[in-house]
């Protein structure tokens, strides 16, 4: 045969090839079954996977573990798409373990998918109104409450999260998970600290030779801390997101300490430290205390005797009382004082004069409602030590009985270890200078513009 005529039928053949898949559906619906049985099997294998587990399924969901830190979720599977759910979300100080039930479903899309249906405590992580940082506005916790089915290893079942396509490990859970959750909250609100912890928190490593101390900034809603090297000459500095356990903060982020890599703080009830050990002397220390990591001198511009001029620091309520540098408990003590006085009155500012020409040193109680104002004359000393500021009682204009009712706020103003003041780098409504008194032996502190 010639090569053209052997080109020719090749060519007929190949086009007789081309119109008949052209035509032809049953190579199509043959995939298309294969591809609706294929998910039909997976929706199956995940359905009866999740009602294996006699004690349910537990999941640490961090779901950006780069500005959060992870949440404990408990569930249990049950016929007709039911799940009963817990978990160690916090908002605020509520830390609600309990158990509730809601619907499930596994749905089918280009994958297999297992979504929660109806409202429960997963929800709580993909609410856009409830954010824990400024960054997080309109976009809450980042979670999700539909996960894209990947699988199993080692009796884990493998999800990939809707948002962000992170990976989520679902392990068996036992009876015991279910007794420790609430185990968690003691553990949680040890770290969170109330009004009456220490205002600052340390993050101290040590390395079997030296010890390190950083400035631990903790954000207890996102459950994720910054910690920075207080050394100036260094760069050192760890994040941390953390998840709890009944006795320890466990961190996804390690914090390496001379090539250890050190996750598991435990917490120290006999020094309310969290402490993550290693070997070889290496350690991780996080401890509050009343000292603050960045001690200045400012203090000294306020002393008599010195010739410093007049300065008037001043809390304003109107403007001050929210501040994130008013301590809370400063507000439960101003709050102690308005429950005192008539329904119309309250305080409306706290004035120290440091020097005055006519009278010294006092503080100045102002108030709403028509009340007159109330003086405390003091005097100053300073500890050059710790760096602080003591004032000292040197009698009330008027009598100290009337005075009674301001007993509590009055005492930490002059306590006897003194103030710390620090001259702060940002403004509050006004472009007044900002300074900060903080007691150094309570978790009292006080907001004040220069007047």
């Amino acid at each position: 045969m010639k090569v053209k005529n052997i080109y020719k039928y090749l060519m007929i053949s190949l086009g007789a090839l081309l119109l008949g898949s052209c035509t032809s559906t049953e190579v199509d619906s043959d995939f298309d079954q294969n591809a609706t049985d294929r998910l039909s099997g997976r929706k199956k294998e995940l359905n009866d996977l999740l009602l294996s587990s006699a004690e349910g399924w537990k999941a640490v969901y961090y779901t950006d573990s780069t500005q959060l830190g992870g949440w404990t979720h408990l569930f249990k599977f049950l016929p007709e798409g039911k799940v009963d759910m817990a978990s160690d979300f916090t908002i605020g100080t509520d830390i609600d373990t309990k158990t509730y039930r809601s619907q499930y479903e596994i749905q089918m899309g280009s994958t297999v998918s297992l979504v929660f249906t109806t409202q429960n405590r997963i929800h709580l992580l993909s609410d856009a109104g409830n954010y824990p940082t400024a960054a997080l506005l309109a976009k809450g916790y980042l979670g999700d409450f539909q996960f894209y089915y990947y699988g199993q290893k080692n009796g884990d079942i493998i999800f990939k999260t809707n948002r962000n396509g992170h990976e989520l490990r679902f392990v068996k859970a036992t009876a015991k998970d279910w007794t420790d959750l609430p185990k968690n909250v003691p553990i949680i609100k040890n770290i969170t600290g109330d009004m009456f912890s220490p205002l600052y928190r340390l993050l101290e490593t040590n390395d079997g030779t030296a010890v390190h101390k950083f400035d631990f900034d903790y954000n207890a809603s996102a459950r994720f801390g910054t910690a920075t090297s207080l050394d100036p000459a260094s760069r050192d500095a760890y994040d941390v997101a953390f998840a709890f356990t009944p006795t320890s903060a466990v961190t996804k982020l390690p914090v390496e300490v001379k090539g250890q890599k050190l996750t598991n703080f435990i917490y120290d009830s006999a020094t309310t430290n969290f402490v993550a050990t290693g070997t070889n002397g290496v350690s991780a220390t996080i401890k509050y205390t009343n000292t603050p990591p960045i001690i200045t001198d400012d203090y000294k511009l306020f002393l008599s005797g010195k010739g410093n001029p007049q300065i008037v620091l001043g809390y304003i309520a109107a403007n001050l009382y929210s501040a994130p540098t008013t301590s809370d408990y400063f507000r439960y003590l101003i709050n102690k004082v308005n429950a005192t006085l008539p329904a119309n009155q309250s305080i409306a500012r706290v004035q120290i004069y440091f020097n005055n020409a006519v009278n010294g040193t006092y503080i100045q109680y102002q108030f709403n409602g028509g009340k007159a104002a109330m003086n405390h004359l003091v005097t100053t000393t300073e500890d050059a030590v710790n760096k602080t500021i003591i004032l000292k009682d040197a009698g009330w204009v008027g009598g100290a009985a009337a005075a009674a009712f301001l007993k509590d706020i009055d005492n930490e103003l002059l306590n006897t270890k003194g103030l710390y003041v620090k001259k702060e780098n940002f403004k509050i409504t006004y472009s007044n200078v900002i300074y900060t008194l903080a007691s150094a032996s309570s978790s009292f502190r006080m907001t004040t513009y220069q007047l």
